[in-house]
């Protein structure tokens, strides 16, 4: 066991002898594009979250409609089986939302009174459009608006976000193999006598191909962690730039590093990723070589 321990070892210091500093850079700037992206995804979550994608559909009272009328309505509503969900907004509560967004207080002070009407939100179970033209035909109902258009196209936008990063950190997974699989090929060539020579005094094929091993493994953990610090010097520099946008709007809003689950699932793709490159190259060039 010390044995082997010992193999591995003297494998692992010898493969990180090997790390070039130029591909380690290489790889973090490659794997910082995915990485990042999914930060930023990931970020605007909170974002998106707050409106429901599910089709939705605001209900407008007349001015004088009384609340009596909004009770009984509601109730008509709840009752409806092609409805979900009922919410009500009352005209104050509306108003006070409006006063809460900055700039908005001494406009709604210096109207005298509340403009706003009752409202309901629904949200549907089929398709909103002819629901809605339906509930607009309602006794009470001043105005009714279908958010179907807005909620398909802002799933649609979520999807092809994450399929658009899934996409490229494909082609740069591949592109950080390649990087990986051309270094070990070199330094298989720049150390082909000492290979040869180590073959004729018995050096086994497991203990020649394991530094190389060691080597893209590290290479690739090396690439990754300095994606991680490319995508948090990113953030930073964004979030300076976002600060004085989300203040105008009252809101602390800032971009999210990775948590540390993400952060260490890019940090072992990375790894992953070098050692899948060095087997490959090894593979192909090393049983190239034999003693002559």
């Amino acid at each position: 066991m010390r044995t082997w321990l010992r193999q591995h070892r003297r494998a692992l210091s010898a493969g990180a002898r090997r790390i070039g500093a130029v591909n380690v850079l290489v790889i973090g700037m490659a794997l910082a594009l995915p990485a990042g992206g999914y930060a930023l995804v990931e970020s605007l979550r909170p974002l998106t979250g707050r409106a429901s994608l599910d089709p939705q559909i605001s209900i407008f009272l007349a001015p004088d409609a009384k609340r009596a009328d909004a009770e009984a309505l509601g109730k008509r509503l709840k009752a409806d089986a092609r409805i979900a969900q009922v919410r009500f907004v009352a005209r104050e509560d509306a108003l006070k939302e409006m006063s809460a967004v900055q700039g908005m207080g001494e406009l709604v002070a210096a109207l005298g009174r509340n403009p706003l009407p009752d409202a309901f939100i629904v949200t549907a179970r089929e398709d909103v459009e002819p629901l809605a033209r339906e509930l607009a035909k309602l006794p009470g109902v001043a105005q009714v608006q279908a958010d179907a258009v807005w909620a398909r196209r802002l799933a649609a936008a979520a999807h092809a976000a994450r399929l658009a990063l899934a996409l490229l950190g494909a082609m740069l997974a591949a592109a950080v193999v390649a990087v990986t699989f051309n270094t070990i090929r070199l330094q298989i060539l720049t150390q082909r006598e000492e290979i040869e020579v180590s073959k004729l005094i018995g050096a086994t094929d497991a203990h020649i191909r394991r530094p190389f091993y060691y080597g893209g493994l590290l290479q690739g953990i090396a690439g990754g962690i300095i994606a991680l610090l490319a995508v948090a010097l990113a953030l930073a520099l964004l979030n300076q730039a976002l600060r004085p946008l989300a203040e105008s709007y009252g809101s602390a809003y800032r971009l999210a590093f990775l948590d540390s689950a993400d952060a260490l699932a890019v940090i072992a793709f990375a790894g992953i990723l070098g050692w899948l490159g060095a087997v490959l190259s090894v593979g192909r060039h090393l049983r190239e070589i034999e003693p002559r």
